[in-house]
């Protein structure tokens, strides 16, 4: 298969908010009580196919992380109830300490001679973890024209989560890890000359729908993107920097951060978006200041900061038209074409139970971020994201993801398209 090809995984949303944030292996939970309200942020998986016969397996998608991994019958230690059975490895899939992706995932440290497998443990940000070992099966692919594509993939057999993980809504049974790691499932795809290096998400605004993925880059739009470069750091994770912050025309930075960078990280797998905590507490000041008609109700614990508006509200739509987008503004393209990454009312405003408007913008300071803006799946609504990795460089453009076009163009490669759905 030439490496044009492209896998295009349509998303679906459980009814329930999960935040995952990959932070140098951690991992944070949005919190969510009360009713889930249409608007709520909503836990988007994907379904692969693994193994000799395949078998499908519901994923998490998360740009955050690099390893993926699936619930595993090694026998399993500490597993939630998954919407399948556990995988359950042939000892001759078990991945050896020897084996290069071993020597990757443990940063290439002198692995045990008499060792008969792989093992890694991943620490989140609010203290839960999966442990586990490497395994290698096959993973199984379906073109558009019907045909199925093998290849070799490499994955956590994870039998063993603590903390907050074993709270993980039934509808998934793992990580699927889409990071720019060596260990990511776009990585190794590409490896193997199955597709470019590129891939890309766009998750509906309208609740009724859910969005898709992609794997390749024949779905991405050839005009009309918005493309920013990818900063290389230590984490396997997707970071830009952005000059200033607004709402509305008001911009947000504070004295202490005027005049320095701040950097920005797209993470599909964090429920919300995350402000440094001068940026938020800014954020919040203005909320306040333009919504004279709203007190803040602190007894409305669906989110840290929520708002009682003197009229009922049912949904977002009621009352979106009084407030204003948030603006990210990046460094200008040849110094005249402005680059902004806009956040609608609606993709950051939440309706609680109580009918309070709460905001779905939280303090970095709770996963560790004090100073770096995490843009989380809240926020990620309305746009079709691409990750290109081949260019180091990550695009955006509005969009109603109700399905993927292709790009009006001659691929170099002959491609064929690789289709499931998000589910």
């Amino acid at each position: 298969m030439g490496r044009g090809a492209r896998l295009v995984l349509p998303a679906a949303a459980a009814p329930q908010a999960q935040a995952r944030r990959r932070q140098g292996g951690g991992l944070d939970h949005g919190r969510a009580a009360g009713e889930v309200r249409a608007n709520l942020p909503r836990h988007y998986f994907t379904s692969i196919n693994i193994g000799n016969p395949a078998r499908p397996y519901f994923l998490d998608i998360d740009t955050g992380s690099a390893l993926t991994w699936i619930q595993c019958d090694a026998p399993c230690t500490n597993c939630t109830k998954g919407p399948h059975p556990l995988y359950k490895p042939a000892k001759e899939n078990i991945v050896p300490p020897k084996d290069s992706h071993c020597q990757e995932l443990q940063g290439n440290q002198d692995y045990c001679d008499t060792c008969k497998q792989c093992d890694y443990e991943i620490a989140y940000a609010d203290r839960s973890s999966s442990a586990g070992v490497l395994a290698r099966d096959n993973m199984r692919l379906i073109t558009a024209d019907g045909e199925r594509q093998n290849m070799d993939f490499v994955f956590g057999c994870a039998h063993d989560q603590q903390g907050k993980l074993l709270d993980s809504p039934a509808s998934t049974d793992g990580i699927l890890g889409l990071s720019n790691g060596a260990m990511s499932l776009p990585t190794q795809l590409a490896k193997q000359g199955i597709i470019s290096n590129v891939f890309g998400h766009c998750i509906a605004t309208d609740p009724s729908s859910s969005g898709y993925m992609f794997l390749g880059d024949d779905y991405v739009p050839r005009w009309g993107m918005t493309w920013v470069p990818v900063r290389n750091g230590p984490e396997d994770v997707y970071s830009t920097v952005v000059q200033k912050v607004n709402y509305g025309g008001q911009e947000l930075n504070v004295r202490e951060q005027a005049g320095k960078l701040t950097q920005v990280i797209f993470d599909s797998g964090s429920s919300y978006t995350y402000f440094p905590h001068e940026i938020y507490t800014s954020l919040i000041a203005s909320l306040e200041a333009a919504s004279p008609g709203f007190a803040r109700d602190e007894s409305d614990q669906t989110l840290p900061f929520c708002m009682k508006p003197n009229f009922p509200v049912r949904s977002v739509d009621d009352v979106k038209q009084l407030f204003k987008p948030l603006l990210l503004h990046f460094s200008k393209t040849w110094f005249v074409i402005p680059r902004t990454f806009a956040i609608a009312p609606e993709n950051y405003l939440i309706i609680s139970d109580k009918g309070n408007v709460c905001l779905g913008v939280l303090d970095g300071t709770e996963i560790g971020h004090s100073s770096t803006i995490v843009i989380g799946d809240v926020s990620l609504r309305g746009k079709l994201v691409a990750y290109d990795n081949d260019e180091n460089q990550i695009g955006w453009a509005q969009s109603g993801c109700t399905r993927p076009q292709k790009a009006s163009r001659v691929p170099f490669f002959l491609s064929r398209a690789l289709r499931s759905q998000l589910l």
